[in-house]
């Protein structure tokens, strides 16, 4: 079974257990050239492996490190193996070309995307497969080794922990591991001519050098954002969070399994964007470490993302946040009454009504169960579903163990009505 909102994506018939990358990227040309070896286990017997891959040419294919006939086209790897694979096994899987986003009909362009001087991978929600061959379900979570190498001038950032740094030549091998799964519109490299500004333990910046002085004022409350959240939230769930300010203007900032990506335009030396800084540093726990079943339950990711912004403004000096929820009701009721964000259907899935209301759910959730209930919910959710998936089902299930109050018409006026109610 494939999610619903997305049937043309991933294959239900196995999963992917590790992600082992090697690439070797040219910034000049864009040229990528990989190997891919996926760890995966069939569900059932299979006469045939079927990965989601976009443009970059297939040179060759292993399976269980034997020859396997494949054919490409339409977003797909089709493997034959010579023999059906049933329980654990290994494709491998060797491309190259130069490496373009993929077109999509409602995101525009996603996935890796050359800059002026660097890369980027922006994948949310069905980019990865422009630059890896993988199993694209949102539920479908892996862990990773990632190795890029790049001319020596540039940084290569991506997933997890650095565990090799290899200089030879021109050119530079960097090698990082994503210990804890994560789905594969997660998966980032990050290239450019960056200067790395720590700020605490596990936690750095790297922005060119022109925006090095406005990046360290801006994000220098990430370190007390990050204790604020894990007061909040429970304990970060990854080993490090490390955060990209890209030298192009970028329409939003980006996230990825601990990482965020910031676009020039969003550092401004004045702490402008602080909101943003908090919306993409929640997500590490709401739709990175608790990660989705299925997209049609969006609002777990980007509603929670919301309101970490407005409890980041109520902890940190600025308006609380129920004068926040007064200000988005206001703009809401002025808005279409037409979407039902418990399941906006894939056009909408990141329209800002999804994101507004979502975060007006979990305040009218803490109204109803005061601080005490509402937040050790939060801490409870984020660690049942550590590194796993969940939904909607889930979390209401979660929050009626809090109260004797049926929360039923509650959550269905808020997630699967159109009419906004009243708070």
């Amino acid at each position: 079974m494939t999610g619903r909102y997305l049937p043309d994506h991933g294959d239900g018939g196995y999963r992917v257990a590790h992600y082992d990358l090697d690439l070797d990227y040219k910034p000049h040309t864009g040229r990528l050239a990989g190997r891919a070896t996926l760890s995966a286990v069939a569900l059932a017997p299979c006469a045939r492996v079927v990965l989601d891959f976009g443009a970059l040419t297939v040179n060759r294919v292993l399976v269980g490190g034997k020859p396997a006939r494949h054919t490409q086209g339409g977003g797909k790897l089709r493997v034959r193996p010579a023999r059906a694979v049933d329980g654990p096994f290994t494709v491998e899987v060797r491309y190259s070309g130069v490496a373009r986003p993929i077109r999509t009909r409602h995101w525009g362009e996603l996935g890796w995307d050359q800059l002026a001087d660097g890369a980027l991978v922006a994948s949310q929600p069905i980019g990865a497969p422009s630059w890896f061959p993988c199993n694209d379900l949102v539920r479908d979570k892996a862990t990773y080794r990632i190795s890029v190498t790049a001319p020596s001038p540039y940084t290569v950032l991506a997933n997890g922990v650095l565990v090799d740094r290899r200089a030879g030549g021109s050119s530079t091998t960097w090698v990082y591991e994503q210990a804890e799964p994560m789905a594969s519109y997660l998966a980032s490299v990050q290239i450019g001519q960056y200067e790395r500004l720590p700020l605490a333990i596990g936690q750095d910046v790297a922005a060119p050098a022109r925006l090095v002085r406005a990046a360290r004022h801006d994000f220098a409350r990430q370190p007390q954002m990050m204790r604020v959240f894990e007061e909040l939230f429970g304990p970060y769930p990854f080993r490090a969070y490390q955060v990209v300010v890209t030298d192009d203007e970028l329409e939003v900032p980006v996230e990825a399994q601990g990482m965020s990506v910031f676009g020039a335009n969003h550092v401004d030396g004045l702490r402008g964007h602080e909101r943003l800084v908090a919306h993409e540093l929640a997500h590490q726990w709401f739709g990175n470490s608790v990660g989705l079943a299925d997209w049609r339950d969006i609002w777990l990711n980007e509603g929670f993302a919301c309101y970490a912004e407005w409890l980041w403004s109520e902890r940190s000096g600025g308006p609380a946040a129920a004068v926040h929820a007064s200000r988005a009701h206001a703009r809401l009721a002025r808005s279409p009454q037409d979407l039902r964000i418990g399941d906006p259907g894939v056009a909408n899935l990141f329209d800002d009504r999804v994101y507004k209301r979502g975060a007006l759910t979990l305040h009218g959730l803490r109204t109803r169960l005061g601080d005490a209930d509402f937040f050790a919910t939060l801490r409870e959710w984020t660690d049942i579903h550590r590194h796993g998936t969940a939904t909607t089902s889930d979390f209401v299930a979660l929050a009626q163990r809090r109260t004797p109050e049926p929360l039923t018409a509650f959550f269905r006026s808020w997630l699967g009505e159109t009419r906004l109610p009243t708070p």
